[in-house]
């Protein structure tokens, strides 16, 4: 496991652990990292094991749960806010079942339900439906590039490093029934790029309200905004450390 520690003064600001989507690593956080830490945060982003075919969502939680006691254990300002992108959303909440959180921030992720797999999710919430109805009333093909979907508004040079930087995601924690009773009892915000693609807004509006009962916190860039938006995104978390708690009703 590695895990890239933000470099702020010891014993200042609130300690931000960044979970990864599919292909699990720390890089995707990369700009975001220094935006965060200019705000005085303390940061930890984490490689996930993606490319290991033997790891289930038991080893991602196990990983992110080590790298959240280090980050708490460097110091900060209390109890750590937790942010996952994408299928993080399968992960952050069972650190969250593990161990005290401020915050859990689910940024364009996938929200499960219990005892559904991460396969079962994409047909459960229309993912594609969606896609194709945000491509036709965008006037774009309906079967357009899935890569292009990702990463239409990351700057070009940003993407082709991240080419060396992302590696592959094993099928294995997909087939997994997600293990939680239900939602944590931990406060929880939804962040949806409004320019997503992938996940559309209207698709997340839905998904956070059927399943955690919360409404969306529209943030500005597509699914892979901590590339594309990162100074954004960071006013977005910070802003969140002082609006009004809200739990999930599930």
């Amino acid at each position: 496991m590695r895990s890239r520690a933000g470099a702020g003064r010891e014993d200042v600001g609130t300690p931000f652990l960044l979970l990864p989507g599919a292909g699990g690593r720390a890089w995707y956080w990369h700009r975001l990292v220094p935006e965060l830490e200019r705000r005085g945060h303390r940061v930890a982003a984490v490689d996930l094991p993606a490319d290991d075919d033997t790891a289930g969502l038991e080893a991602y939680a196990t990983v992110a749960t080590a790298a959240l006691d280090a980050l708490v254990a460097a110091g900060g300002d209390g109890d750590a806010v937790v942010v996952a992108q994408s299928m993080g959303g399968l992960t952050a909440p069972l650190v969250a079942a593990r161990r005290p959180v401020r915050l859990l921030v689910l940024l364009n992720a996938m929200v499960p339900r219990p005892g559904e797999t991460g396969g079962e999710w994409w047909d459960a919430v229309d993912q594609a439906g969606a896609r194709a109805a945000l491509a036709r009333e965008q006037g774009r093909p309906e079967d357009g590039d899935g890569e292009t979907d990702f990463s239409h508004d990351v700057p070009p040079e940003v993407w082709a490093a991240g080419a060396e930087e992302v590696g592959d995601q094993s099928g294995t924690p997909f087939g997994e029934p997600w293990p939680l009773p239900s939602w944590p009892d931990v406060p929880t915000r939804v962040l949806a790029g409004r320019d997503d693609r992938f996940f559309p807004l209207a698709l997340q509006r839905r998904v956070a309200r059927d399943r955690l009962g919360l409404d969306v916190v529209e943030v500005p860039g597509g699914h892979l905004c901590a590339l594309s938006r990162p100074a954004e995104l960071a006013d977005a978390l910070d802003a969140l450390l002082v609006a009004e708690p809200t739990r999930p009703v599930t």
